[in-house]
């Protein structure tokens, strides 16, 4: 017990010294006063979209950027996201929406719609978004601001989350909460190693002429967590790429409720992990150690510090990821128990090969 006692601590106060790093090098999207010309295909796979993608198409058609194409892809959605974006388009030239394909074998729906996309987009840039993105003036001119300063071939920006429901309180911050106390996010920039790689589907904006070249969609055909991957790919090949926080440039609401946050979460969480059962146990394991303590000792002496940790861990990547401080230090315990249950949901879909999203079987690769 003290061997695995002092494991905890040790892995505790690596954890909180990356949470201190990623405070302190504040990783957001810098906000620029430049305006730049470039045309930019912001393209969006779309399946069952209907209730969220007219607030996307608002968002783009007011912000403050001119020269842009918008190709919508509607992949095989049963409601009505084509009449819908159709409409949209009718009335905004820039706006446009096509049919998706039948979906080949050995690819999954969005990498699939992704890489249709990207076969018609004109732009100098490729912007991919969700369709239950919003986003804000400023955002496509910071964007191209720090693509073209640091010469990046990928930038993916982790979006700002919002989060109405209870179940969205519960389980939607561990996102960040697992990225900034695990990852410096600024080594994804600074090291050529592709251990050091994060990126979110939500938002990843390509230089088009290396995009074309190298199809990074195809190449990650049948991956479940592909913005990771293709950020692996990308930084083999020896291209520039990084990762930063939203700052406030755009959000999104991914799920509705604790169930759609459950089953999100889930198929693509082992994956996160490398679809390494054990290191993802270990992790749990460490990470809950010590409110089981808690309970076993109640000795406050032993627990002051890793409980200090903790909550200064959570006040840091509240304020980087713009969340409520508070309602994160209340909520903590739950969101750790939630995490642990989709832990083993995850690892439940992986060893019997099921999982779904969207109406889609995905099986774990």
């Amino acid at each position: 017990m003290t061997i695995f006692i002092y494991a905890s601590l040790v892995f505790l106060i690596i954890r909180f010294s990356v949470t201190v790093f990623n405070f302190l090098s504040n990783p957001k999207l810098p906000r620029t006063i430049k305006h730049y010309q470039d045309k930019v295909s912001i393209l969006i796979p779309a399946r069952n979209e209907a209730e969220n993608i007219q607030q996307l198409l608002q968002s783009i058609k007011v912000q403050d950027y001119l020269n842009y194409e918008v190709i919508v892809l509607d992949d095989s959605s049963s409601d009505n996201t084509f009449e819908l974006v159709s409409d949209f388009s009718a009335h905004n030239e820039q706006f446009s929406i096509v049919k998706g394909k039948e979906l080949p074998q050995g690819w999954l729906g969005k990498n699939y719609a992704c890489h249709q996309l990207a076969k018609i987009a004109t732009g100098k840039y490729f912007l991919f978004i969700d369709a239950d993105e919003i986003i804000k003036k400023g955002f496509i001119n910071s964007l191209i601001f720090r693509t073209e300063k640091n010469e990046l071939s990928l930038l993916s920006i982790f979006t700002n989350q919002v989060m109405l429901s209870f179940g969205e309180k519960i389980t939607v911050p561990l996102m960040h909460f697992i990225l900034l106390n695990l990852l410096p996010l600024h080594m994804v920039r600074f090291s050529k190693n592709p251990a050091f790689s994060a990126a979110s589907g939500q938002c990843m904006f390509f230089e088009a002429t290396n995009y074309i070249e190298n199809r990074w969609h195809e190449c990650v055909r049948n991956q479940v967590v592909e913005d990771i991957e293709i950020m692996k790919l990308v930084k083999q090949a020896g291209f520039k790429v990084e990762a930063l926080l939203a700052n406030g440039l755009i959000y999104c609401r991914m799920y509705k409720n604790l169930s759609e946050s459950v089953s999100g979460f889930s198929k693509n969480l082992l994956a996160g992990f490398g679809n390494n059962i054990i290191i993802l146990l270990l992790y749990q394991l460490l990470v809950i150690s010590w409110p089981i303590l808690l309970f076993i000792y109640y000795d406050l002496h032993l627990l002051a510090l890793p409980l200090t940790l903790i909550v200064l861990s959570r006040i840091m990547i509240s304020f980087l990821s713009g969340q409520n401080v508070v309602l994160n230090l209340i909520l903590h315990p739950l969101q750790i128990f939630m995490f642990l249950l989709i832990s083993v949901k995850s690892i439940s879909n992986h060893l019997l090969k099921k999982g779904s999203w969207k109406g889609r079987s995905i099986k774990p690769i």
